[in-house]
C-alpha cells in the first residue's frame, strides 16, 4: 500500500539497515504497525527494504543506473527461478516471497518505474502520471495484499487507487525537493492551466497561482483517497489493520497539506504520529458489511 519514491540512504553501506529504519519512520505511514505479529512485521519490512534499495539504484547509484537496475531485475527473477540471489536483500525477500508465494510482477514493477526515471522527467497530463504510479506505487499495495492473503480483483483495485493517492500526495509534498533533484511531477499541462512557470518551484514560498494549483492537486489527491477507502471494509483480520495504517496516514498527510493551504514551498506538510494513530482508531471504527 506504500508508494516506493523516497530517496534513502545506500543499502550497502556499513549502517544500511539502520538507515532503512530512519527512512521508515520518516514515512507518511507506519510500514509495520507493532501490533501486527512479528512475521508480518519481518515480510513487510522485507519489502519495504526492497523498495527502498530500488529507488536508491534509481535516484542516487554512483555509477551506470540503468545497468545496475537491469542488473538487479535479473538478480530478482533467480528468486522464482529457483536459484539464491547474490543480493542481501533479495536473499531476505525471498523467504517473503516463497512463505506467501507471492508473484514476480508487483517487484518487477518497481525495478520498470526506477528505469523510466532514468529518462522521463516530466508528464504532460495527469494520466500520463497516473500511469506511471501503476508501476512506481499501485505493486507495493498488491504486495502487501498478497502478503495477508486478501488480494482478490476487488481489493486490489481499491488498493491501486490508495496507492496512487499516497503517491501522489508524497509528490506534493516534495514539489521543491523533486525539482532540485530534475523532476516535475506537477503535470504540464496542469502548470499552463493554472499559469505556473517551472521557475517558481525554485522558490522559498508559493506563488498566488502555484498555491492555487496545490490546492487543486490535494484536493484531487484526496478524492481518490477517499474512494479507495472502501478496502478497510473489504478486508479481515491483520490485513484489514495494517492496510488501515496506510490510508489513515495518507489522511494525515492531506490534514498536514491542506494547512499549507497550497504553500507546499514554504511549510512542512508532515503528519504527526499521533494524528495518524487516532485516524487508524477511525477507519477501523467502521463495522464491515455483514455477507
Amino acid at each position: 500500500m506504500a508508494s516506493s519514491r523516497h530517496r534513502p540512504p545506500g543499502p550497502s553501506s556499513p549502517t544500511g539497515e539502520e538507515a532503512f529504519r530512519t527512512r521508515e519512520n520518516a514515512e507518511n505511514f507506519p510500514v509495520a504497525l507493532l501490533v501486527l505479529p512479528r512475521r508480518y512485521r519481518d515480510h513487510l519490512h522485507a519489502i519495504y527494504g526492497y523498495a527502498r534499495m530500488v529507488d536508491e539504484i534509481g535516484d542516487a547509484f554512483s555509477g551506470d543506473r540503468t545497468a545496475r537496475l537491469h542488473a538487479l531485475a535479473a538478480d530478482l527473477g533467480t528468486i522464482w527461478s529457483g536459484d539464491q540471489p547474490s543480493n542481501a536483500v533479495l536473499r531476505r525477500l525471498a523467504r517473503t516471497v516463497h512463505d506467501r508465494a507471492m508473484s514476480a510482477e508487483p517487484f518487477e514493477r518497481l525495478i520498470e518505474a526506477n528505469l523510466q526515471d532514468q529518462v522521463v522527467s516530466r508528464y504532460e497530463t495527469f494520466e500520463d502520471l497516473r500511469r506511471y504510479c501503476t508501476l512506481s506505487a499501485d505493486p507495493v499495495g498488491r504486495m502487501v495484499l498478497e502478503v495477508f492473503g486478501q488480494a482478490t480483483a476487488e481489493t486490489v483495485a481499491r488498493s491501486d487507487q490508495v496507492c496512487t493517492a499516497l503517491q501522489l500526495l508524497e509528490h506534493w509534498q516534495d514539489v521543491g525537493e523533486d525539482r532540485r533533484a530534475g523532476r516535475v511531477y506537477l503535470p504540464q499541462e496542469d502548470l499552463r492551466q493554472y499559469g505556473v512557470g517551472e521557475h517558481e518551484l525554485d522558490r522559498g514560498s508559493a506563488s498566488p497561482q502555484l498555491r492555487a494549483l496545490m490546492r487543486f492537486e490535494i484536493e484531487r489527491a484526496a478524492g481518490m483517497l477517499g474512494e479507495g477507502m472502501a478496502i478497510v471494509r473489504q478486508l479481515q483480520g491483520w490485513g484489514r489493520i495494517s492496510v488501515a495504517g496506510f490510508i489513515a496516514g495518507g489522511q494525515a498527510t492531506v490534514s498536514a497539506l491542506r494547512h499549507t493551504d497550497g504553500d507546499v514551498l514554504g511549510q512542512s506538510a508532515r503528519p504527526s504520529r499521533v494524528a495518524t494513530a487516532f485516524r487508524i482508531l477511525g477507519l477501523l471504527a467502521v463495522r464491515r458489511p455483514v455477507r
